[in-house]
């Protein structure tokens, strides 16, 4: 599995995003195909290929990322309630194989999700 994808290139401003955060740990940018009012997707700038992959020394990274939602959620008004979603492989929905936190809201989420 190759660690290059749309979102390295999208780390690197080889492809344009409508950027919400960045830091030294992440980039977190808006969906160009919103399931929601608010959908924005935050990724780690180390290139984690998918949650299931994830290593102990990955533990800094991971905290800061769910941090990073949280915090974007606030920015963006989400007062009401937010749904944070991780898809891991074929099966969990996973189409680009960079990890990515999909952070939702502006809308009540039904359950089951899928």
């Amino acid at each position: 599995m190759t660690t290059e994808t749309i979102f390295s290139r999208i780390i690197r401003r080889e492809i344009p995003a409508d950027i919400v955060h960045e830091d030294e740990l992440c980039l977190a940018f808006r969906d160009i195909n919103p399931q929601a009012p608010v959908h924005i997707l935050v990724i780690p700038k180390k290139p984690i290929p998918q949650l299931s992959l994830a290593e102990p020394e990955d533990h800094r990274v991971l905290g800061h990322l769910l941090l990073t939602a949280k915090r974007i959620a606030e920015a963006e008004g989400l007062t009401n309630g937010y749904r944070v979603v991780i898809n891991n492989g074929p099966d969990g929905g996973q189409t680009v194989y960079h990890l990515h936190l999909h952070l939702l809201g502006g809308r009540p989420m039904q359950w089951p999700p899928g």
